[in-house]
Order: C-alpha cells, then structure tokens, then sequence
C-alpha cells in the first residue's frame, strides 16, 4: 500500500533528482553556497523519508451488532474528531458509505461470509454485487479494500472452499470498473490458522490449509498487490496462559522480553510475537515479501470472572501503548523495514453480540459517543499523552468514567470455543467424538436424542458441542483442544440451531 507519506517522498524525490540534474547543467555558474544548500536539501529529505517510512497507521473497526448506535453521519463526525482516517466495515450498507462520501476517511468495506459460495460460483453475482455495492459511491467514498469473508477458515458453516475463487470472481468484477488497481481484495484471517506460533521463528500454518486455500490465496494476494490481512488478539493467549505469560509483555510495558531460540530475536511484546509467526509462516511457503495488515485487535474493558485482565485499565494501556508502538516505531523484529498498520477492534461497545461479556466491550467509545477510556489515536495526540509503561505506574493510561445508567454491555470476553474439523473425516469425528463423551468426561447429555443440542442431528455438530464441553472442562488448556486434528479453535460463539455453546464449567 502507498501511504501518504511515501507519495509525499516521491514528490520530493523527483523534485530532487530535477535539481540534481539542474546544477549538473548549469555547475559552473552556482557558486559553492548553492552547491552546500543542495546537499542539505537532500540531507533533510533523506532524514523526512526515513521519519515518515518507519511509521505505520491506526484505523478503527466500525461494527454494528447493536441497537443503540448514533446514526452514521454522527459517526464519521466522530471519526473525523478523534483524527482517524481509516476505517474498516463488516458490510456495504448504504447509509453508512453515503455518510462516508466527501469525508475523505478510506473505507474497508466487505462481503460476509454467508455471501461466499454465491461469490464463488457466479462472476455474474459478484458483477451485481460489485455494481449494486462499490460503484455507485466510489470514488467519492473511499473505497480502498474490500474484506471477502471474515475468518472463513473457522466458520462452522465449512466455506473455507468457497473462499479464493470468491476472491478471483470480486478481482475480476472490479475490473470490469477499471478500479482493480484502487481497491483490494483481501479476506482476514485468524491466528488459529496456524498450526506453530511458537516460537515466533517457527510459525506455520495449518498442513490441511497449506494446498487447498493457504497458497492459492497468498499467490493471489501477491499477484494482485494485495496484502493479508490478519486477525491477531493477545488478549485470548494471555488469558489462557496467565501463568507463563506475563501482564506487562501482553501490554507492551517494559519488561525483560522473550529472546526466539531459533534466531536470537528479541520480542517485546506478545502483539509482535503474533505478528512475526504469521511472517515466518508465509516466508516457509516462499511470500516473503507479502504485506500484512493487522485487521483486528484490542483489549476488552470488561469480561466474565474467568476472563482475566478484561478491565477498562488494562484496555487502556494495551490500546494506548499500541498505537504509540504503531505510529512511533518501525515494524517487528523479523521484518523491521515493514510498517505496521493496524485497525483497533473496536468503535463502539456492541450490546447484542452474543458470547461471553468481553465480546460487547471492546469498544473505545460507549453509544453515547463518551470514552470507555482515554487515549490519543493520533501522532499529535501522542505528544501531550504519558504512556502506560508501568503496571501500577503514575502512567497508566486512565480509564473514563463508568459509563451512564443502561450503556453496560453484557460482555462476552475474550473467549475460545473448540468445535469439529470438518476435513477430519467421518471416522476421526466419530473416534474423537466417542473419546470425548466417554473416556474424557465431556458433559454429552444436551446432544442426546430428545435434549435441546440434539438438533441438528448431525456429526459435526454433536462433535462440536462435545469437544467444546472437554476443552471448557479443562480449562481451555493448550492442547485441549485438538483430538488428533479433528477440532480447532474458535474466537466466535458457534451456532448449530438454538444450541449454546458453554464457556466454562
């Protein structure tokens, strides 16, 4: 992606190699005064280049799973107060984009998941879709990118199939528009798609993703000049790993950092961590030099009792430091030249997101459009703004105030699900789904005939929900959750008809 800052830079660079050009042409007649002024004009523009190529960006999730949001014209009033310039959607609906129009704030707009296989299958639909959703407000909205899916690898509903020939078929309806080249096609995926994360060094993705859908997509990506997009949340590592990862390297306060064993890097905080394993699983595939964006992350201000860390403090200091880290640094330790940009999940707290607590308070801002809690999105925010370096530290970032009678989001906190690898076959779901009602002492009472998972009748499903029931009995311990490659993890409640999923026992 083309920043402001490196168009900035190419101006100024060929305003230079101009000049350069000149004085050679006309060198007898500048005198050495003009020949020093030079010199320092391109010193001073190498100096700018570097300053402004180090630094990522911040954007912002706008969901909208709630029924008491302001209208989208408050909104982007908000958005253009808070000095954010990017933001990134879960849908293309219409009010929303025509308040973006004129706002000059770039838009991620996307193609749910439940849309994929109609995608896939007909360039036709993806004609309509792209004439029905994108042309009629670019360019005056932004439109940079379009999200095709949403985690596809783990919807319940097996789409992963459906996901690179959608991709293909939005590419090819765009350029029919002839705006290819300005708008992306990209598709977020979460961290669960790895199958090694640690150490970061040693990151890998999924062998069962690896042939069908994680290389076709990475070389379209690559063809295209697009770039991945990556869902990464330190929040559900820490919590499932409280004791052997520490509060200040989940927030990127000072501490003694993780040295990777393979190759002596030095990781100071998780997020980068995260970052660098998805780096290192693409570079084993041969894309080392595929872009990444960060298209969802944050912290939760509140969560269920088992949620630990989920409190307005601790979203504070890991949204804060992150943006510093963002906007002030360069890019990870496996790819410092890299800038990060990343797109803070999210806007608003979500009252009717179902799941734990911490899932409806991610949000940096209540429906009132007052601050959960205080911190600058900006570079010039960041001047007047101490960051949060210290636990318990004078620094931290503060929290706002409680929120007004009626604005408390029932959180659902950063919460894992495990359920059924499809792909596993019937025989392994069936072992595996024997192993967990008997032996592992899985509550399968709901799935029986007559009880109120029964339905539907299906081997997924049940194995979903059994699964599920021995990784929440056992505390959502790493390695619980496997079952020889029959399940995963999922960060999104699943749904099998009217059945909900436990979150702990």
């Amino acid at each position: 992606m083309e920043t402001q800052s490196n168009t900035a830079y190419n101006f100024f660079l060929n305003f230079s190699n101009f000049l350069l050009c000149f004085f050679k042409i006309q060198s007898m007649a500048f005198s050495a005064h003009f020949s020093h002024l030079f010199f320092t004009f391109i010193f001073v523009l190498s100096t700018a280049q570097m300053t402004l190529g180090d630094s990522g960006t911040i954007g912002i999730n706008y969901g909208r799973v709630a029924n008491n949001l302001p209208s989208p014209p408050q909104v982007v009033q908000l958005l253009k107060a808070q000095g954010l310039t990017k933001v990134k959607l879960y849908d293309t609906d219409s009010t929303v984009l025509s308040a973006l129009s004129g706002s000059g704030i770039s838009v991620t707009v996307a193609l749910p998941n439940e849309q994929l296989s109609s995608a896939a299958g007909s360039l036709s639909f993806t004609d309509k879709w792209v004439q029905t959703n994108i042309i009629p407000y670019y360019p005056k909205t932004l439109i940079d990118a379009i999200a095709v899916g949403n985690e596809v690898f783990v919807d319940p509903k097996n789409t992963t199939t459906f996901l690179v020939p959608a991709m293909k078929n939005v590419y090819a309806s765009l350029s029919k528009y002839d705006v290819a080249s300005k708008i992306k096609v990209c598709s977020p995926v979460a961290l669960s798609a790895l199958q090694s994360s640690y150490p970061s060094s040693s990151g890998s993705f999924k062998s069962e993703l690896i042939e069908p859908v994680v290389k076709p997509m990475l070389s379209f990506l690559k063809q295209t000049d697009s770039y991945l997009m990556v869902n990464a949340y330190p929040f559900f590592a820490y919590i499932a790993n409280t004791d052997t990862i520490s509060l200040d390297y989940a927030m990127f306060r000072d501490n003694k950092g993780v040295t990777d064993p393979k190759n002596g890097l030095v990781y100071k905080s998780l997020f980068e961590a995260q970052v660098d394993a998805v780096f290192a699983a693409m570079n084993a595939l041969g894309f080392k030099d595929l872009k990444m964006v960060i298209s969802e992350t944050g912290w939760p201000s509140s969560g269920d009792e088992n949620e630990v860390g989920s409190t307005p403090a601790n979203a504070a200091a890991y949204n804060g430091n992150l943006v510093r880290r963002v906007l002030t640094g360069k890019g990870t330790p496996l790819r410092p030249n890299q800038p990060l940009n990343v797109y803070l999940f999210a806007l608003f707290n979500e009252n009717q997101k179902t799941g734990p607590t911490s899932e409806r308070n991610y949000g940096l801002f209540y429906p009132n459009e007052k601050k959960v809690y205080d911190i600058p999105l900006t570079l010039e925010g960041l001047k007047n703004h101490q960051p949060a370096m210290k636990n318990g530290s004078k620094n931290q970032v503060p929290a706002a105030a409680a929120p007004p009678s009626g604005e408390v989001s029932a959180s659902k906190a950063a919460q894992t699900w495990c359920v059924a690898n499809g792909d596993a076959g019937k025989k392994k779901l069936q072992d595996a789904l024997d192993y967990a009602c008997g032996e592992g002492g899985a509550d399968c009472r709901p799935i029986q005939e007559g009880a109120n998972c029964y339905n539907p009748n299906s081997l997924d499903a049940h194995a979903s929900y059994a699964f599920n029931s021995y990784y929440q009995k056992n505390a959502r311990k790493s390695g619980s959750c496997d079952f020889g490659g029959a399940a995963y993890l999922v960060t999104q409640s699943p749904k099998f008809g009217n059945c909900v999923f436990p979150t702990g026992y």
